[in-house]
């Protein structure tokens, strides 16, 4: 089951890789931990928040 698009998957998986380098390069604060859930919801294609609000981005789905 999934409820995001490509562009939406591709974008949370950046986003997240980035948020996850501050972890280790940079200000080095562990709020880049957060970083964690859209590289997560990007790699399975499904946000459970847009389950919650009725969205999908997805186009094939």
């Amino acid at each position: 089951m999934q409820n995001e698009g490509t562009l939406d998957r591709g974008l949370r998986v950046v986003v997240g890789l980035v948020l996850l380098a501050l972890v280790f390069v940079g200000p080095q604060t562990p709020w880049g931990y957060i970083g964690i859930v859209p590289l997560l919801t990007g790699i399975f294609g499904f946000c459970p928040a847009y389950k919650i609000f009725g969205i999908n981005t997805c186009k094939d789905c």
